[in-house]
């Protein structure tokens, strides 16, 4: 235990001499003060960690002494300690921001345990965080090796991602390290799974074969209008399980969560190929054969996902669903507030789907702009900034309304994405693809032991450009740089977070059914 250092404030402090022997010999330092200037001046001199501070006293009162403290250090966590229950008083107390509350007598062990929950609290869940990871970990190395089923997947991705967040909590980083590796190891093993059987799952709905993109409307979605629900699909872009695991709590207020479920998002993880493919109920290929109109080439100029509300209408028609539906797409804060201001008029509709760019947008910002960057450093960072946005988003507020309508949500998203570190060198033509994770063109040279290629784009329902087309795919923590300028390109995309490619966290995506707790 570090050096903590406690001051308590008593006008009757030779009366405490026994609990604060029983604290020193715990292994705090415990300063004294018989009265609230006193108090004042110790803080102001002196650097503390927790303050008990009796309510009543002669002189100033507990209360105006809390008020000063909070005014030159708010952050101090400060337990009032009185004689009386009234309940004015605790409201007011509370209303200051105090730690915690206790009513006189005290015991010693009533005291060691605010102190552990305002103090140690953090060391004590770092302690216990490490020691039951420590037990986990042998078993989820033998899930790693044993893993043969897409469930499988789901389950280990599940696990890692829940120690993940748990390590969130803790200061310390003493397992960070050891966490990140055996999530190597989990994404090598599950690259290996999917080379295995990827091409197979598009051979028919066989045992093993997860929800695909394509299906995701056809499962999750016209069910619940087939029923005569009202349905609002969220699409929110770019959006990884353990994101929406940091944005789940702030839900749980208004919905219940229905089903929580990961589907498998199509190769390439790529809004291009995976969100065309959700809404049309098709592969990329077959989008390609049946709508050509709809489908934009890479090569084209202009963006690639300008037709979702078309091929919804066409997957819609397809499946014989005659209902009304709405579609917007929310790039910026205003356009959300819009929808939210409008909901009254969208609410008639059986279904309403809204996509929203924001993730997808910080993550490519995050690379362009040094000041994302810093502000997520590292995984952790980056959920919290995700949690930032969603607390403070129009998005948020829409939910909070939704939950007073009679209406089925569905929140889901098109593909995940993975922070790269390792660069693979790759030579193609002008017209080679210029995404980092993965690349389709003609006369592609890599080394194929590095990547997944598909030289037939047919067996992956993939759309060719030219007869000789290919498609390769970057596993891992990989992603492809050039030669030419190759340490310039490097050290620009080192630790950005990309999409495209193979990962669990790329390919294993949530959709979520919330059902109102009104």
């Amino acid at each position: 235990m570090d050096n903590i250092r406690i001051l308590w404030t008593d006008d009757e402090i030779d009366l405490l001499k026994p609990h604060i022997l029983f604290l020193e010999n715990k292994g705090y330092t415990v300063d004294t003060a018989s009265n609230g200037d006193d108090a004042i001046e110790l803080v102001k001199s002196n650097s503390f960690d927790l303050i008990f501070l009796d309510e009543n006293m002669p002189g100033k009162s507990g209360l105006e002494i809390l008020r000063e403290i909070k005014s030159i250090f708010p952050s101090i966590p400060i337990v009032m300690i009185t004689k009386s229950e009234a309940e004015d008083i605790m409201e007011a107390a509370i209303g200051s921001q105090i730690a915690d509350y206790l009513i006189k007598p005290v015991n010693p062990n009533q005291i060691l345990l605010t102190i552990k929950k305002n103090i140690d609290h953090q060391r004590l869940v770092t302690k216990k965080n490490t020691a039951d990871y420590q037990a986990e970990f042998g078993k989820i190395g033998m899930d790693i090796s044993y893993a043969n089923s897409w469930q499988d997947w789901i389950d280990i991705y599940k696990k890692v991602t829940y120690w993940e967040l748990e390590m969130d909590k803790s200061n310390e980083n003493a397992m960070d390290e050891v966490l990140k590796m055996q999530k190597t190891e989990a994404n090598n093993s599950f690259f290996r799974y999917i080379s295995k059987n990827y091409f197979n799952w598009f051979e028919g709905e066989g045992e093993d074969t997860p929800l695909l993109s394509p299906n995701v409307f056809r499962k999750k979605v016209f069910p619940s209008l087939n029923r005569g629900e009202k349905t609002f699909v969220i699409v929110i872009d770019n959006l990884r399980f353990d994101q929406w695991k940091v944005i789940q709590p702030l839900i749980r207020d208004f919905f219940y969560m229905e089903e929580e479920d990961l589907f498998c998002s199509i190769l390439p993880t790529a809004t291009q190929y995976a969100r065309n493919a959700m809404f049309a109920g098709l592969m990329p290929a077959e989008i390609h054969k049946m709508y050509p109109d709809l489908w934009v080439d890479e090569d084209a100029e202009g963006s690639k996902n300008s037709n979702e509300e078309a091929l919804l209408e066409k997957q819609l028609k397809r499946f014989n669903i005659n209902k009304k539906f709405h579609y917007d797409k929310i790039k910026h804060n205003w356009e959300g507030k819009k929808i939210v201001d409008n909901l009254t008029n969208i609410i008639h509709n059986d279904l309403t789907v809204l996509v929203y760019n924001f993730v997808d947008m910080l993550s490519h910002a995050r690379t362009e702009l040094q000041m994302i960057r810093e502000l997520a450093s590292d995984e952790s960072a980056y959920r919290s900034l995700t949690l930032s946005w969603f607390r403070h988003s129009p998005l948020l507020d829409l939910l909070k309304k939704l939950s007073d309508q009679n209406v089925k949500v569905i929140i889901t998203t098109d593909h995940g994405m993975v922070k790269v570190h390792n660069p693979i060198k790759v030579v193609g033509d002008r017209n080679t693809t210029t995404n980092l994770r993965y690349k389709q063109g003609k006369s592609l040279n890599y080394k194929p032991k590095e990547v997944f290629e598909v030289t037939d784009p047919a067996k992956a329902h993939l759309p060719k450009t030219n007869i000789s087309s290919s498609y390769i795919f970057a596993t891992g923590e990989d992603f492809f740089a050039y030669p030419n300028n190759f340490n310039h390109y490097v050290k620009y995309y080192r630790d950005t977070f990309q999409h495209g490619g193979i990962s669990m966290e790329e390919m294993l995506i949530p959709v979520i059914t919330l059902k109102s707790k009104k």
